[in-house]
C-alpha cells in the first residue's frame, strides 16, 4: 500500500542535484551517496606496488603443489628450461650455457682462440733474438788481444813447413834439369881448353827459377790470402787459436788486405830482408804488428 504526498510538498522529478563542495580534499572525504536516484561510485585504483631492489625471500610452496628440488646450479635450475632461440628443453640440473658462435657456449678451441689474442690479428712467428751487428762487432774489437809471440812463431813455423812442402815438389825437378845444364856448360868449357867463365844463371836456369817462385807465391796466395780473407786464419793459426783481424772493425781482413799481407811477406822474405820485418813485432806496441800487419792494417788475436 503506498502512501500520496502530502499538499504542499513535491515528489521530486529526475536526478537530484548534490552541490560540489569547494575542497578537493574534502570530495575525497565525502562518501557519495547511494540509493535509486544516484550513479554507482567508481571503485578506487589501487597504487602500483612499488620495485623492490632487495631479492625476496623464498616463498614456501603452496598446499598441494608438487615441490621441485633444486638442480646442482642453485634454486630454480633443477627443472629442464627452454633454450633461447630454439624449441629444445635442456636438461634437469644444466647450467645456462653463454652465447657463443652457434647459439652456445665456445668451444675449448675458440677460448684459446680468444686467449691467445689471434682476433686482434694474424700472429707472428718466433724469431730467434738477432744481436746488432755494430754491437758485436763493437764487443768481439773489445774482446780481441794480441797474441803471443810464442804462438804466431810457432803457426809460421807450420805455415813455412807447408809451403816449403808444396814449392819442393816443383823445385826438384827443376833443380835437376838445372844442375844437368850447368854440369854440361862445365864439360863444355873443359873440352875446349880455354878459360871460360860458366854462368850458374843463365837463360835455361833462370826459367826454372822463375817456375819455382811462380809456383811459391800462387801457392801462398791460395794458402794464405784466400783463408785469411774468408776466414781469417790459417792451417797453423788454427792449430794454435790465432787469426788475423782487422784493426778498425775486428773481422778478417779483405781480400786485398790479405793479398798486400801475404806480398809483403813473402817478397822481403825472399830477399832476406823479412827477417827485420819480423823481428819488429818485439818492440810494436800496442797491437805487435810486423811490416805485413801495418801494410794491410790488421794484427793478429788470440
Amino acid at each position: 500500500m503506498s502512501s500520496a504526498p502530502g499538499p504542499g510538498v513535491r515528489a521530486p522529478q529526475g536526478p537530484a542535484r548534490i552541490p560540489s563542495p569547494q575542497n578537493p580534499a574534502q570530495a575525497a572525504a565525502t562518501p557519495a551517496p547511494q540509493g535509486p536516484g544516484f550513479p554507482p561510485a567508481p571503485s578506487a585504483a589501487r597504487p602500483a606496488p612499488a620495485p623492490s631492489s632487495a631479492p625476496s625471500a623464498p616463498q614456501p610452496p603452496a598446499p598441494g603443489a608438487p615441490h621441485q628440488p633444486a638442480g646442482p646450479g642453485g634454486p630454480g635450475l633443477g627443472a629442464a628450461q627452454p633454450r633461447p632461440g630454439t624449441g629444445a628443453v635442456a636438461p634437469a640440473g644444466s647450467v645456462p650455457m653463454a652465447a657463443g658462435a652457434g647459439g652456445g657456449q665456445p668451444s675449448w678451441a675458440q677460448q684459446v682462440h680468444r686467449l691467445t689474442g689471434a682476433e686482434d690479428g694474424p700472429v707472428a712467428p718466433w724469431k730467434p733474438p738477432v744481436d746488432d751487428v755494430f754491437q758485436a762487432a763493437a764487443r768481439r774489437q773489445a774482446e780481441a788481444r794480441p797474441a803471443g809471440l810464442g804462438k804466431r812463431l810457432a803457426a809460421r813455423l807450420v805455415d813455412t813447413l807447408v809451403l816449403a812442402a808444396v814449392t819442393a815438389g816443383a823445385a826438384l825437378p827443376l833443380g835437376v834439369r838445372a844442375l844437368d845444364h850447368v854440369d854440361e856448360k862445365i864439360d863444355a868449357a873443359k873440352l875446349s881448353g880455354e878459360t871460360v867463365t860458366v854462368w850458374l844463371l843463365d837463360g835455361t836456369t833462370s826459367v826454372y827459377l822463375g817456375i819455382v817462385l811462380a809456383v811459391l807465391l800462387v801457392f801462398g796466395i791460395l794458402y794464405e790470402a784466400l783463408p785469411t780473407a774468408k776466414w781469417g786464419r790459417t792451417l797453423g793459426k788454427k792449430l794454435f787459436g790465432l787469426q788475423v783481424r782487422d784493426i778498425e772493425g775486428g773481422e778478417p781482413p779483405s781480400y786485398g788486405a790479405a793479398l798486400r799481407r801475404w806480398l809483403v811477406y813473402s817478397v822481403p822474405g825472399l830477399l832476406a830482408v823479412g827477417v827485420v820485418g819480423l823481428l819488429w813485432g818485439l818492440f810494436d806496441r800496442p797491437w805487435r804488428q810486423c811490416w805485413h800487419d801495418k801494410a794491410a792494417h790488421t794484427f793478429v788475436a788470440g
